[in-house]
């Protein structure tokens, strides 16, 4: 027997996959995408009614999803509306979930209004009549014992509820309202609003036609299991009245062009709108040219050395011994990995160091391009640089690009050389993300920095902070060339002062052995910094506008940020000086290698960096992991919301949990929890993705951070068009981190664009990571950090201004998920207590 066909119509929700994945574990159904806007496929074709159930016939039902915005509003439910509306003789079974659910009810004749204060996360009982009437009565939460549900709504469904007096309600919720004879309510929960108790309709049949709707998601992850037979039950429903009604599904030999099945490859999808070129045929791949830049790389094998680590030996030691004359670095730093108050999940294992970053080549690409550019320092020791640009094929993104290089480079290795061998290391912004999820940049940005940067790294040393050994390790195609350099690394390493003499003499060692690396202790200004932070009514004022967005039905969840600029003399170049210097006695950092010293001692953190690439600083003391992978395709991300800063009041991990376990908290990282669900849903397709932590608050070195654990697995064959995919298809697929967006997160992202005046965030909320030569990643969320581009000089303000050095402009940003349940102090003290932590490094120039 076939199995059935359900065509899901996406409202570009981001938990729509989850939808899916459910329908498809649950029925055992194969289902089709299709959004609401399909491009050639409009109701102002004359030939769109006859399309439209053409389309129809070949599905044994249909799902209209949930997503943003109001019924009300054509371009928010495009093909729904006409749904409703088809003739009797081309009907088809249909559920409405959430905003489904909404556009049901108004097509009926009820209206929809706003809740008043939302309801987005929020865990509710579904009162629902489970013994009549009967399933056969079109009743499909029958038999179903009481259940809870995930709500993600501010608007709700009114059909005249509340005029029903109190002594009559537990008859009357069950009746058709005089004015709306086609509905049949269903289910219905309860808010206590102190004054009143608002009766919130859940659930609803069309009395003559195979409509239902759902207001609650049946799909999150917090809706429990009890409930999923309501789904069995309706498409019981629907199968007996295509049965009834001699309804059958037409064959289907070939799928409509906007349809889509998970698992997509969604990092190689590209708009429609992007012109096949007429010589498309003749194109080659860079990859496959006889490009110098293009062969770099090519036919290495892997070897390496391991050490024993000093205790007194911290990573930043190893970058001074061994890299002080180079410009690029990449250093990928577990700082808190010392930290033994902490648990062992947020220490941090490994850290791991690129080395001569100078030399290896590195791939950009800037959003909108349909180029990428490849570098790469020229031989012999010339400070010229070979680059070379590379067009994008037909429909090719920077992803398919990537994957190609990395899989010309692949190596297959053992456990030996857990996490890294060598290959991709590097950053991306957050405006790559907004390219992925096609947000547009509304204004010209007025410079050509790149949005990702990765360079392919053939020589590194990976630190094993729980097994005190450091490996030196390389990509080389010659084994006795990668030998010799190896034990000339180890020689270097074991003949430094530092490295048998834990002494320093810009400190003690030893009275500082329970802390990663001391911070450097001023006694007075070295110069000053101009510090702009943002202006707290200011502030407040973006988070009300969040919150009516909100209100309105546009987002369940804003991720609100806003920047601080810190304006500061550059160094002036000297021959001679180390980049790598340590700071002087008596004097603050004065060079960004200071500063990230400063910061890690301040702020140590499992996914701290220090990259100069591409024309970028960046030095973070990065809390969150966003993207990790095996080389077999396990995928695993841990979404970061809900902070409390350590005080004397709040110590202990007991009582940082009382503070974070409140619906408000809780609802925060539910809603990124069930959005990351849905980008891995996207890759690695339904039933595969699993979450075996939620709500857990973790201790850090200066907060608690409540956290969730969300796994999938990608499969085994390809997506629809059958290549294997891996860690940068889900990389591709889940930029920008959901915990920096909100959800949904396309129409969030746009509404954030507006609301923080098209400021770009760049590095910041974007993420820094690898993904090696095996196949194996880890990428880090861009936040608690600072950064600075080469390419941005302010320009001195004084009247000797010639004498005075170039100045530099150093950006942190900081923010906070704005919700219904969010007050305007609470989130303003929030982006100021997460700004405050990069922000100390400047304190004593400021």
């Amino acid at each position: 027997m076939n199995p059935p066909k359900i065509l899901f119509i996406d409202a570009y929700d981001s938990f729509s996959n989850n939808i899916v994945s459910l329908l498809t574990t649950t029925l055992d159904a194969h289902v089709d995408i299709l959004p609401i806007d399909p491009p050639g496929f409009s109701p102002s074709d004359p030939n769109f009614a006859q399309e439209l159930t053409s389309l129809l016939r070949r599905y044994d039902a249909v799902v209209c999803g949930p997503g943003p915005g109001s019924p009300d509003v054509a371009q928010d439910v495009g093909l729904m509306k006409y749904v409703w509306d088809l003739e009797p003789a081309h009907l088809v079974p249909v559920l409405g979930i959430c905003l489904g659910f909404q556009s049901l009810v108004v097509s009926c004749g009820g209206i929809v209004k706003k809740l008043r204060t939302g309801l987005h996360g929020m865990i509710r009982e579904i009162d629902h009549a489970i013994e009549q009437p009967s399933l056969h009565e079109g009743n499909i939460f029958y038999g179903v014992p009481p259940f809870k549900a995930t709500l993600y709504h501010s608007l709700h469904a009114d059909i005249g509820q509340d005029r029903i007096p109190a002594d009559d309600w537990a008859v009357c919720k069950w009746a058709s309202p005089a004015h709306i004879p086609d509905l049949v309510p269903l289910a219905w929960t309860y808010e206590n609003r102190g004054d009143c108790i608002e009766r919130i309709l859940m659930g609803v049949r069309h009395r003559a036609k195979p409509f239902w709707g759902l207001q609650y998601h049946p799909e999150s992850i917090c809706t429990e299991p009890t409930g999923h037979q309501v789904i069995k039950n309706w498409f019981q429903e629907a199968t007996r009245w295509n049965l009834v009604n001699n309804r059958f599904r037409e064959p289907d030999f070939t799928s409509h062009h906007a349809t889509t099945r998970l698992p997509k490859r969604h990092a190689y999808s590209i708009e429609e709108s992007i012109p096949m070129k007429s010589d498309s045929y003749d194109y080659c791949p860079w990859t496959d040219s006889n490009s110098a830049l293009a062969s770099f790389g090519m036919n290495c094998c892997y070897g390496s050395r391991t050490i024993g680590l000093p205790l007194h030996i911290e990573v930043p030691d190893i970058v001074e011994i061994l890299q002080g004359d180079r410009k690029d670095f990449i250093v990928l730093d577990s700082a808190s990995a010392k930290a033994n108050r902490i648990g062992a999940d947020v220490r941090g294992r490994y850290s791991i160091i690129a080395l001569d970053v100078d030399e290896v080549l590195k791939l950009e690409y800037r959003t909108g391009d349909r180029h990428a550019t490849a570098r790469c320092s020229c031989p012999q020791g010339s400070l010229q640089e070979a680059s070379e640009r590379i067009s994008l094929g037909p429909r090719q993104t920077i992803w398919e690009l990537l994957a190609e290089f990395w899989n010309k480079r692949r190596v297959t290795t053992d456990d030996h050389s857990k996490p890294f061998l060598g290959g991709f290391m590097g950053y991306t912004t957050y405006e790559l993300g907004l390219e992925g999820i096609d947000v547009k940049l509304h204004k010209e940005r007025g410079h050509d920095r790149p949005d990702l940067c990765y360079a392919w790294v053939t020589k590194s040393i990976v630190v094993d902070h729980t097994q005190g050994t450091l490996r030196i390790q390389y990509l080389s195609s010659s084994v006795s060339g990668g030998n010799a350099w190896a034990d000339s690394v180890v020689d270097k390493l074991l003949t430094s002062v530092i490295w048998s003499d834990g002494l320093r003499a810009d400190f003690n060692k030893h009275a500082q052995l329970g802390q990663p690396t001391p911070p450097p202790t001023p006694k007075g200004p070295f110069t000053k910094a101009h510090i702009q932070v943002p202006d707290a009514e200011e502030y407040e004022f973006k988070v009300q506008q969040c919150q009516d967005f909100i209100a309105s039905g546009d987002s369940y969840e804003l991720c609100l940020t806003d920047q601080t600029h810190i304006t500061r003399p550059r160094n002036p170049p000297n021959t001679g000086f180390s980049r790598l210097a340590p700071s002087e006695p008596g004097k603050p950092p004065q060079t960004s290698w200071q500063l990230y010293r400063c910061l890690r001692s301040r702020q140590p953190a499992p996914f701290g960096s220090y990259i100069r690439l591409g024309g970028a600083t960046l030095i973070s003391s990065s809390p969150e992991r966003f993207l990790e992978f095996t080389a077999d395709g396990l995928c695993s991300m841990r979404p970061m919301k809900g902070t409390v800063r350590k005080s004397r009041a709040v110590a202990t991990l007991a009582q940082a949990e009382a503070i974070l376990h409140v619906p408000k908290e809780e609802a925060e990282n539910l809603m990124i929890v069930d959005l990351v669900r849905h980008d891995l849903h996207d890759v690695c397709g339904p039933g595969r993705v699993a979450v075996p932590q939620l709500n857990k608050v973790e201790e850090y070195a200066s907060v608690f951070q409540m956290i969730s654990v969300v796994e999938g697995r990608l499969p085994s064959s390809g997506g629809q068009e059958g290549r294997r995919l891996t860690g940068l298809d889900v990389l591709a697929a889940s930029l920008p981190p959901g915990s920096m967006t909100g959800a949904p997160k396309k129409r969030s992202c746009d509404l954030l664009q507006e609301i923080e005046g098209h400021q770009e965030r760049s590095l910041y909320s974007g993420v820094v990571g690898y993904m090696d030569a095996a196949g194996r990643g880890d990428w880090s969320v861009t936040i608690r950090s600072l950064f600075r581009w080469d390419d941005e000089v302010a320009a001195a303000e004084h009247k000797n201004q010639q004498q005075q050095p170039p100045l530099e402009v150093w950006h942190i940003g900081a923010g906070g998920a704005v919700t219904a349940l969010s007050t305007l102090e609470g989130e303003r003290d929030e982006m100021f207590t997460k700004l405050k932590g990069p922000l100390g490094v400047f304190d004593e120039e400021a």
